[in-house]
């Protein structure tokens, strides 16, 4: 019994390190890059004021637009406990605050998961633009872009990523986090075709 104890210990600790190995390294920006679409993940808002990630979500988001100006955006997240509007409403406002044409922001205000982002901006994008393999540039964390992009291919999307940054003394809770929502991604995270 013991023995079967230290196997299922060194197996879970031998995934986690593969794991945050694969987090790591596909959480640095993409540099090559052409494509058609920004999509921004949602990522919590306090009442209508976005919440510190967001806010650096946002700000990466506003440094890629100054450099593709005629890039069209999705801004995706519902509403959740604790927030008077959707994310993707005060993305939109944010952008707009900013000096974004609001006619290039597209809202996705329906999701509540990653899972959920990505499909709904995905048939977004089919309906108004009839792409099948559209190729976009996510903005989320670092810790979340491994995940996000493993989605975004299995939903059909050609997709980049772009971090924000991750507030330092939230890096351990973010990044173990990520781990599990990585396994439960891989097993439960299905696409229907």
């Amino acid at each position: 019994m013991l023995n079967v104890i230290k196997v299922i210990f060194l197996l879970c600790i031998t995934s986690f390190i593969i794991i945050e190995g694969f987090i790591i390294v596909n959480g640095k920006e993409d540099t090559n890059y052409e494509v058609d679409y920004l999509v921004v993940l949602g990522s919590g808002v306090w009442g209508d004021v976005l919440s510190p990630t967001l806010l650096d979500r946002m700000n990466k988001a506003l440094e890629f637009i100054n450099n593709n100006p005629n890039i069209k955006i999705i801004v995706c997240g519902g509403q959740g406990k604790g927030e008077n509007i959707p994310e993707a409403q005060a993305m939109r406002d944010y952008l707009v605050l900013n000096g974004i044409d609001e006619n290039q922001i597209i809202q996705e205000d329906k999701s509540t998961s990653t899972m959920e982002n990505l499909k709904f901006a995905k048939e977004i994008i089919t309906k108004l633009y009839g792409e099948k393999n559209p190729k976009i540039m996510i903005i989320t964390n670092d810790f979340h872009l491994f995940r996000s992009k493993f989605i975004a291919k299995k939903l059909g999307f050609i997709p980049y990523g772009m971090p924000s940054k991750t507030i330092t003394y939230l890096v351990p809770k973010y990044y173990t986090r990520e781990y599990f929502a990585v396994i439960k991604s891989f097993i439960f995270d299905k696409v229907k075709s």
